[in-house]
């Protein structure tokens, strides 16, 4: 990729792109089903219920982004409210969330590659070696191709689920009886199981604090932001509620609870009275899945390792996750390290209880960077109340909402899976105590935090999924509306 330049002022369509391409990825094709298994039907509302609860939560991001513009997001909020010691534990949070996704995405790729090919445990094991050692090559030594083949790919990545819902909504509407008898009875389990799903429904919400940038980059942030923040995630929540009323309508939940790969069997059901159809449909749907899942998963192993660098940079983390390759300016060592490690949680995911419990967990530690982003609102509030312009009436309701919700998240996990977190989360403490408080190292911060590699993530941020097809939508018409008034000028009378 060239170097990229600082644009202009960010605009609402700017801004609220970032927030949709900052949400959505392969996680449509992943926790799509999970709702299933736990409340039938009933877990459409628990996707407008994750929406809400991440619009609440970004709204909170995006006040500390106001009030304090700093790159480091919630590391960077807990650091300034209760120092490095808060700002670490916050920070180490984030990664071992983003971490943990990392092998999620292996486990996902070979369920959806499963669908074709039948795997045994062997050969499972070793397409998940495959897929991340790819991945991390390709991050250390050609992350600038790899953005570019991104790019271009996004369209195959959106193509098979517009055309799965366009295939389900036609389905539904010549076989309304069937589609009718599928959602019935909507809730066959009552709501024991709210918790549970909603705390891996939510996880493809996560993201959305990738997208509240330094709001001096933006154009009256103080009124840009929440309303980015908002329709963005209001169009994120129609999506994937879109897809997920076109899954139930097409697929009765009792096979779709037990489904590895929803979308695919549920576009095999669509088609299923043509056989070839049949097969036509679910290698489209699978073959964007696979697609998709190794595009995030390309995507999350570098912003993981630029964390892991971030902290590095100000020395919580060993000096080793700030060392950058001679020749490919990537920080290679932090890139190994994640791999491998997520590698492992990837292989051993069956013998845990599978996606589920990765995602869970992932979800304990974004809860806990979401609670303190929003606890440390009320020191920012105190410290810098100049600098809110926001309405008084939600400059502490909103961030104690934020609280309560992500503490419901946490509550909402198994024994087991706070256990693990905990454990988890523990392992760090030393870490700090060794490396904290001891020289920043400057150069890597600079490097990391130098305007141009801020602008180059942002505009990578722009142009994935659904945000990269809105960017060229709006491109399209500005060309088009450009060339009306070319035709209509007096010159051309």
């Amino acid at each position: 990729m060239a170097d990229v330049k600082a644009p202009r002022k960010l605009s609402l369509f700017d801004v609220t792109n970032l927030v949709i391409g900052a949400i959505i990825g392969a996680d449509i094709y992943v926790a799509s089903s999970f709702g299933a298994g736990y409340l039938g039907p009933l877990s459409l509302v628990v996707w407008v219920i994750a929406g809400l609860i991440a619009i609440v939560i970004a709204l909170c991001f995006a006040q500390c982004a106001t009030i304090l513009p700093k790159v480091g997001g919630p590391y960077a909020y807990a650091k300034a409210a209760w120092g490095p010691f808060a700002g670490f534990i916050v920070g180490w949070s984030l990664w071992l969330a983003e971490w943990l996704s990392l092998a999620v995405f292996p486990v996902a790729f070979t369920r959806y590659l499963s669908f074709f090919i039948p795997l045994d445990p062997i050969s499972d094991a070793l397409i998940k070696v495959a897929f991340i050692a790819f991945l991390a090559i390709t991050n250390i030594i050609g992350v600038r191709a790899a953005g570019r083949i991104n790019d271009a790919l996004t369209i195959l990545k959106l193509a098979p689920l517009v055309f799965f819902v366009l295939a389900g909504i036609t389905w539904i509407f010549l076989n309304p009886g069937n589609a009718a008898s599928n959602f019935s009875p909507f809730a066959p389990f009552g709501l024991s199981g709210f918790g549970s799903a909603l705390v891996l429904i939510f996880w493809a919400y996560a993201g959305f604090e990738i997208s509240t940038i330094p709001a001096e980059e933006v154009d009256k942030p103080s009124k840009t932001i929440p309303e980015a923040v908002t329709t963005g995630i209001l169009v994120v929540t129609a999506f994937y509620l879109t897809t997920n009323v076109v899954l139930f309508g097409v697929r009765n939940y009792t096979l779709l609870a037990s489904d590895k790969a929803p979308l695919a069997a549920a576009s095999n059901s669509i088609f299923s009275s043509n056989a070839t159809l049949a097969i036509i449909g679910g290698l489209i749907i699978g073959v964007g899945a696979l697609i998709s899942v190794a595009g995030s998963d390309e995507s999350g192993m570098i912003g993981t390792s630029r964390l892991g660098y971030a902290l590095a940079a100000d020395g919580l983390f060993p000096r080793l996750f700030a060392r950058v390759h001679l020749k490919y300016r990537t920080p290679y060592i932090s890139i190994i390290i994640q791999s491998v490690t997520a590698l492992i949680f990837a292989l051993v995911a069956p013998y845990i209880g599978g996606l589920s419990v990765l995602i869970s967990v992932s979800v304990i530690f974004l809860a806990i960077a979401y609670m303190a982003t929003c606890a440390s609102l009320f020191w920012l509030h105190r410290e810098k109340p100049a600098a809110i312009g926001w309405n008084r009436k939600l400059r502490y309701i909103l961030p104690l909402i934020g609280i309560i919700f992500s503490a419901y998240l946490i509550t909402q996990c198994t024994p087991i899976q706070l256990a693990l977190g905990l454990t988890l989360l523990l392992v760090g403490v030393p870490m700090y105590i060794k490396y904290s408080p001891k020289k920043e190292l400057t150069e890597a911060k600079k490097l990391f935090l130098s305007e141009q590699n801020i602008f180059r993530r942002i505009y990578r941020q722009e142009h994935v999924f659904l945000a990269n097809a809105l960017h060229h939508i709006r491109s399209w018409i500005r060309r088009l509306m450009g060339r009306q008034t070319e035709n209509q000028s007096p010159n051309n009378a």
